[in-house]
C-alpha cells in the first residue's frame, strides 16, 4: 500500500501543480499540436471501445467513473441515464469536470476529490478507470481492482499502457531522470503477467494506438 500512496501523491501532485492547464486544453477542442492531436483523438477511440463494453441505455445503473480527469467519459455515462459517481485525485480536474457537465445532467453525478478505490464511495453496477492505473506497477493494480471488484456487480473496465517496444524505450529512458524533476510515467504492463497478478480474471479487450497514444484496454470480473 505504501508505493500505491506514494504513487497516487505522485499523480495528484502532476496534475494539481503542473498539468492541469495542459490537460484542460488536451480535453477541449482547442487546437493542440500534432503529437497531442493524436493523443486527443486516441483517447476518443479508447472511450468508445470502454463504453461499448457497457448496455447502451444504463437507466438505473451505478457507475464510478475512477479517475474521471476533465469528465468526459462521466459525460456520456450520464447521459446514457446512468448514475455517475465521478471521483479524481485531482481537485482541479474534477472542478473542469463539474463546470463542463451539461446542467440537464448534473443530477445524475456526484463529484468528489479523493482515492478513486475508497470504500466509502459506495457499491457499482460498473467501473471505468481510463487511464488512471498507468501509473502503477502489477501488484498495485491488482490490489486496486481487488479493493473495487469487491464493491462492483458487473466489471471493472479498465487501461493500462501495454509493453511495446516503443514505450519500454520511453518508460527508460524516463527512468534516467531523478525522480523530483520529471512527471509520474507509464508502467508498460505485459498482459500475462496482470492476467496472473489478478488470479484469472482479466480479459483483453481492444488496444488502440493513434500516434503517441497506446493503450489497451481490458476487463476485470470479480
Amino acid at each position: 500500500m505504501a508505493d500505491y500512496s506514494a504513487t497516487r501523491d505522485r499523480v495528484e501532485q502532476y496534475f494539481d501543480r503542473s498539468a492541469t492547464k495542459v490537460w484542460e486544453r488536451l480535453t477541449s477542442d482547442a487546437p493542440v499540436s500534432r503529437i497531442r492531436q493524436t493523443v486527443r483523438e486516441g483517447r476518443d477511440q479508447m472511450r468508445a471501445v470502454m463504453l461499448s463494453r457497457l448496455p447502451a441505455d444504463l437507466r438505473g445503473a451505478r457507475i464510478l467513473d475512477a479517475g474521471c480527469g476533465a469528465g468526459q467519459m462521466t459525460a456520456e455515462l450520464a447521459a446514457r441515464g446512468a448514475d455517475v459517481t465521478a471521483v479524481d485525485i485531482s481537485p482541479a480536474l474534477v472542478d473542469i469536470a463539474r463546470a463542463r457537465l451539461p446542467e440537464a445532467l448534473s443530477h445524475r453525478v456526484t463529484f468528489a476529490a479523493g482515492d478513486m478505490t475508497a470504500a466509502d464511495h459506495g457499491s457499482f453496477d460498473y467501473v471505468m478507470a481510463m487511464d488512471s492505473l498507468i501509473y502503477y506497477g502489477p501488484t498495485d493494480i491488482a490490489a486496486s481492482l481487488d479493493r473495487l471488484g469487491a464493491r462492483t456487480r458487473q466489471a471493472v473496465v479498465f487501461t493500462v499502457a501495454p509493453k511495446t517496444p516503443f514505450l519500454m524505450a520511453f518508460w527508460t529512458l524516463g527512468k534516467v531522470f531523478p525522480r523530483a524533476d520529471r512527471s509520474p510515467t507509464m508502467v508498460p504492463h505485459a498482459f500475462d503477467t496482470l492476467h496472473r497478478a489478478t488470479g484469472g480474471r482479466l480479459s483483453q479487450i481492444e488496444r488502440v494506438s493513434r500516434g503517441f497514444y497506446i493503450s489497451q484496454c481490458l476487463e476485470y470480473r470479480p
